[in-house]
C-alpha cells in the first residue's frame, strides 16, 4: 500500500533522513519510535506528502501504487485530500469553527455536497462520542475532545491512511489510553492504515509492527 525507498532528507549540510526504505501494508497499524531528532516526524511528513525528499535516481514514494514524486502539486493536492488524514499532537482546530464545521472543513475542500459531508461528519462524531458537542466550539470541548474532533477531521473523505505525529503527546493518560484504542476501533470498522510517531511506549507496542528510528536509519 505505501512503498518508499531510498528517502533521504537534507537540510543544508544536515542529513536527517540517510535513505530510508519501508513498505506498509493495507489496513496495518505501524508505530514509528526513536529518541528526538532520529527523523521520525520528517519521514511522516515527507510520506505524507507536506514534504519532499531530496530525490535520487534510486529514490521513489508511492500510496496505491500513485507515483507521489511526479505527481505537480495541484494534483499532489488532491492526492492528499483524497486519500489521506493527518492528526497532530496540537489537534489544529480552528477556534471560530465548532467541532462540526471543524470536520466538514476537507470536505469542502474536496467539494462534497454540503448535506452529504455534515451528514458524515455527524456520524464521525457520534461513533467518537462527541455527539451531544457537535455545536460545541474548540474552546468549550477538554482536550481529548478536541483530539477525537481532529481524529473526526482526517477521517472525513474515508482516506486510506491516516498519519499522526504524537496524536497523545497533548493528553492526559486516560485520555491517551481512549484514543490508542480507538484507533484499533477504527481499523477494525473502516480498515483504514495508520502510521504512527510516538514516544508512548504503550502505544507503540499496541501496533501491527514497530519501526525504530535512529541517526536518519531504519534500525529494526
Amino acid at each position: 500500500m505505501i512503498e518508499a525507498k531510498k528517502i533521504h532528507k537534507l537540510y543544508g549540510d544536515l542529513e536527517v533522513l540517510k535513505g530510508v526504505s519501508l513498505t506498509i501494508n493495507k489496513g496495518e497499524i505501524v508505530a514509528i519510535v526513536g529518541p528526538s531528532g532520529a527523523g521520525k516526524t520528517t519521514l511522516l511528513q515527507i510520506l505524507g506528502t507536506l514534504d519532499k525528499p531530496n530525490k535520487t535516481n534510486k529514490t521513489s514514494l508511492s500510496i496505491n501504487n500513485s507515483d507521489l514524486l511526479n505527481l505537480k502539486e495541484k494534483n499532489l493536492s488532491k492526492f492528499r485530500n483524497k486519500h489521506i488524514g493527518f492528526i497532530f499532537q496540537f489537534h489544529q482546530l480552528l477556534p471560530e469553527f465548532t467541532a462540526l464545521e471543524n470536520v466538514c472543513i476537507p470536505a469542502y475542500i474536496a467539494n462534497k455536497n454540503k448535506t452529504e459531508a455534515e451528514k458524515r461528519a455527524i456520524e464521525l462524531l457520534d461513533f467518537l462520542g462527541l455527539k451531544n458537542r457537535i455545536n460545541h466550539k474548540p474552546n468549550e470541548l477538554s482536550g481529548g475532545e478536541q483530539q477525537r474532533v481532529a481524529v473526526a477531521r482526517a477521517l472525513i473523505n474515508n482516506p486510506d491512511v491516516v498519519f499522526a505525529d504524537e496524536p497523545s503527546g497533548n493528553l492526559d493518560s486516560a485520555s491517551a489510553k481512549n484514543l490508542h484504542e480507538l484507533f484499533f476501533e477504527l481499523r477494525k470498522k473502516f480498515n483504514q492504515t495508520f502510521v504512527i510517531v510516538t514516544h508512548n511506549s504503550e502505544l507503540a507496542n499496541m501496533a501491527d509492527r514497530k519501526l525504530e528510528m535512529k541517526d536518519g536509519h531504519i534500525i529494526n
